[in-house]
């Protein structure tokens, strides 16, 4: 069983819901307290053991990979304010771990992993929707290679949801379960709540063997005519392990302005510098 050495962060999108901010930068560097969405996915992925991080990136774009750049200017007149660097160290990352290819075309998740294949090559690896924020010790994806470590295959982070909500999500039709990792038998993308096969959703994160790939260069269309992953991972089920890992943490959607401000508020309430005085503020409104 090959380790996962990659990550596929896929980061095109215009982030149309929270303009006029995103006409200027990428929606992925909008900040969660102090630091951007994109820098809690890297660091999750840093501490799951991934070596390279592969962003998928569209026209525009260029400040995410200026934002794990070394900032020569900013860092030397830190220096010579008698600044302390450390806040930045986590911004910064090794030649070579960070790589970039372009979705020229917003045709769908499954287009944009497909993106990313001569890089990942023949190699199992790990995707990650930086729009989900993913809030646990330890982190989500080191819970998923912890059971990858166990069970191999193809591991995919699900979540319970309302049966109502089930058009928004892809669904999977639960097998046996054993603790959090339940088998997945099969996979239905945005399935109407009448027609759902359960209600465990797939959210943000996943581990994916390689033949994955053979199967998005088909480019088959699906919900939305667009190229859907998850279509293509239920091609995998039953050729390999399949399984799902309901994630010991808390979850927040970042990908609309409501699920974006509770996520702020959430994890500044954590936070010992900013958390006290968040709080008597709430309580002063409330």
């Amino acid at each position: 069983m090959k380790s996962v050495r990659k990550a596929v962060f896929p980061v095109a999108g215009l982030g149309t819901r929270f303009l006029p901010a995103t006409k200027a930068f990428a929606k992925e560097l909008l900040p969660i307290v102090d630091r951007p969405l994109i820098q809690y996915a890297v660091d999750e992925a840093r501490e799951a053991g991934i070596k390279q991080m592969i962003f998928v990136t569209g026209r525009g774009k260029v400040g995410l990979e200026d934002y794990f750049d070394i900032a020569f200017e900013l860092e030397t007149v830190m220096r010579g304010r008698g600044k302390s660097l450390e806040m930045l160290e986590p911004t910064r990352s090794q030649p070579g771990s960070i790589a970039s290819v372009r979705q020229q075309e917003p045709l769908g998740l499954g287009h944009a992993v497909w993106c990313a294949r001569d890089i990942i090559g023949d190699e199992p690896f790990a995707v990650l929707l930086p729009d989900d924020l993913m809030v646990g010790k330890p982190g989500c994806l080191a819970q998923m290679m912890q059971a990858y470590d166990k069970v191999g295959g193809n591991i995919i982070c699900v979540q319970e949801v309302p049966r109502e909500k089930t058009a928004s999500y892809g669904v999977i039709a639960p097998g046996t379960a054993d603790g959090k990792l339940t088998e997945v038998k099969g996979l239905v993308e945005k399935p109407r709540p009448e027609d759902a096969p359960s209600n465990l959703a797939v959210v943000g994160r996943y581990i994916l063997q390689p033949e994955v790939m053979r199967i998005l260069e088909d480019k088959e269309t699906g919900a939305g005519g667009e190229i859907q992953l998850t279509d293509a991972m239920a091609k995998l089920i039953g050729t390999q392990p399949f399984h799902g890992l309901t994630f010991d943490g808390q979850r927040h959607d970042c990908g609309d302005k409501t699920g974006f401000v509770i996520a702020n508020i959430a994890l500044a309430l954590d936070r010992h510098d900013v958390g006290p005085a968040v709080r008597a503020f709430i309580a002063d409104i409330a």
